[in-house]
């Protein structure tokens, strides 16, 4: 590989010049630093980055560990991360934790290892403080998609109990009084805030417990809410309304029922969560609470900079936890046609 004294030789200068033409470029004259560029150009140098992170002392990658990358939700909130940091200079390694707690805690490792700039974290437990490798090797962190103690963390999240209680209301309103909450792994605080906010709007209503009917899912994706729909339609008697702590488990509801040939939303109303691209787009458009992915992305990637580099000097930096409020979108799955 071509290295910095070769560039050196070709433009003429030394390694010194050379060096603050790439990280100091202010230091040096238009002229040399023209001189610099046409021989990186002419001799295909490529700068080595694990040399320069060797001298900083971190890199500049932020990492971003979601659940499930094959979510859309996730994806926005890549973008929403991606165009903060591309205006800082950073680039972003986004990674799938797959919603197991193992590979959440060996990828955790991993950043620490490769002194990452700092990490945005979606948990999947919601005991614990899953982000103690990162503490432990100074590397700032901001938890997205889920509220901590601002004592702990900076974090970025909607409120998901809000956006259940939203989903409630719109079904009991429409005369749904047997909701069936097809939710997902049990360990996600997301899942279990959604169906408090269910619950929450039956009480309302003077419904008692059995008002709810819990079909559990193991995951959060379509083929999941597949396997939920075929035990949701068997049930005697079958609820009339279905909530789904996410968008994916809706359309696999909606595969199922489709196949069986109930008719959505005159046998059955279903409202998602998220509202991904997916959730309009769909053959029966879907009702679904609007999740800021993008948002959050965005205000915890402005967080985290905030942490990396504080303005306020003199006082430290202050965690900071932001709790966005989610919309209900009403569309075609959870109201007939009059």
């Amino acid at each position: 590989m071509v290295g910095i004294k070769e560039v050196a030789r070709q433009a003429g200068v030394s390694v010194g010049t050379v060096s603050n033409v790439l990280n100091r470029p202010e230091r040096v004259s238009g002229e040399v630093r023209a001189r610099v560029h046409a021989a990186i150009d002419l001799l295909g140098y490529v700068r080595s980055e694990s040399a320069r992170q060797l001298r900083a002392g971190h890199s500049r990658m932020l990492g971003l560990l979601v659940m499930d990358t094959g979510n859309p939700f996730f994806a926005a909130l890549a973008r929403g991360t991606e165009r903060v940091a591309a205006e800082a200079g950073l680039g972003v390694m986004v990674c799938n934790s797959a919603e197991s707690v193992a590979a959440e805690q060996a990828y955790l490792s991993l950043f620490a290892e490769q002194r990452l700039r700092g990490v945005l974290l979606a948990p999947v437990a919601s005991d614990g403080e899953p982000w103690e490798a990162l503490r432990r090797a100074s590397i700032p962190f901001v938890v997205v998609d889920r509220a901590v103690d601002d004592q702990v963390a900076c974090s970025v999240a909607a409120d998901d109990v809000q956006g259940g209680l939203l989903a409630g209301r719109h079904l009991l309103a429409a005369g749904h009084r047997r909701i069936a909450y097809v939710g997902g792994p049990g360990q996600l605080r997301q899942v279990r805030d959604r169906r408090e906010g269910l619950a929450r709007a039956a009480e309302e209503a003077g419904l008692g417990a059995d008002a709810i009917v819990d079909v559990p899912a193991e995951r959060l994706d379509v083929g999941a809410g597949r396997d939920a729909g075929a035990r949701l339609i068997g049930l005697s008697p079958r609820p009339t309304a279905v909530f789904c702590a996410n968008d994916l488990l809706a359309l696999g509801v909606m595969q199922t029922t489709f196949d069986a040939g109930v008719r959505v939303p005159e046998d059955l109303a279903v409202v998602g969560y998220d509202d991904i691209e997916f959730a309009e787009a769909s053959l029966i458009p879907l009702t679904s609470v609007r999740h800021p992915a993008a948002e959050i992305g965005r205000l915890a990637a402005g967080l985290l900079l905030r942490e990396i580099e504080p303005t306020d000097l003199e006082h430290g930096h202050r965690h900071t936890g932001i709790v966005l409020q989610p919309e209900l979108v009403v569309r075609r799955s959870s109201t007939p046609r009059s």
